[in-house]
């Protein structure tokens, strides 16, 4: 069964926002895999009904905790030139996707939807932080490519590599990706 996840208002949110806040806590004392939606319901508050009637199952409902925990909380850095600003990001981002919770986060959030419509909004959350990126270096000056290039030759190698071949996988490597679009960083 598909459901769009959109941000709600109201008694939504707030049944959203207790519900996430509950599989984090659970998670955190428990272990994820002694999850279910009648323990999620009774610390969130809520009847297994609530849950299931909004999520459809705990995999869906996992998968929706996901794709807010992979949501950036803040622009990308700005450090001068689009070499820097984009070397960092992708640093960051590799840090961030391929520690234990951020692969755990990725496998829950593509395990859950079926119709990919996760997989499209974690991907449009990179789109936007890169294009932020490369707006600031066209309004510097810098040729810049576009965000479908940074996605096909930066990001998704190093989603492969963090989901089915994670040795080697390291900042020099994500380094590597970048020069191999916009050349050996300056001086």
């Amino acid at each position: 069964m598909s459901r769009q996840m959109v941000r709600p208002g109201g008694r939504s949110a707030q049944v959203q926002a207790s519900v996430h806040a509950a599989v984090h806590e659970l998670a955190s004392e428990f272990g994820r895999d002694a999850l279910s939606v009648p323990l999620v319901a009774q610390r969130a508050g809520v009847t297994p009904s609530t849950i299931y009637r909004r999520w459809g199952d705990l995999q869906e409902l996992l998968s929706d905790v996901a794709v807010e925990r992979l949501r950036p909380e803040t622009a990308p850095g700005d450090y001068g030139t689009l070499h820097s600003d984009l070397t960092a990001w992708v640093e960051q981002f590799l840090d961030e996707m391929s520690s234990p919770a951020g692969r755990a986060y990725i496998r829950d959030a593509l395990l859950g939807n079926p119709d990919g419509s996760n997989a499209g909004q974690c991907s449009a959350y990179a789109a936007e932080q890169i294009n932020v990126i490369l707006t600031r270096a066209t309004e510097r000056g810098e040729k810049a490519p576009g965000v479908e290039t940074i996605i096909d030759h930066v990001v998704a190698p190093l989603m492969y590599r963090i989901l089915f071949r994670p040795a080697g996988l390291d900042a020099a490597y994500a380094r590597r990706l970048v020069g191999s679009i916009l050349g050996p960083a300056g001086p």
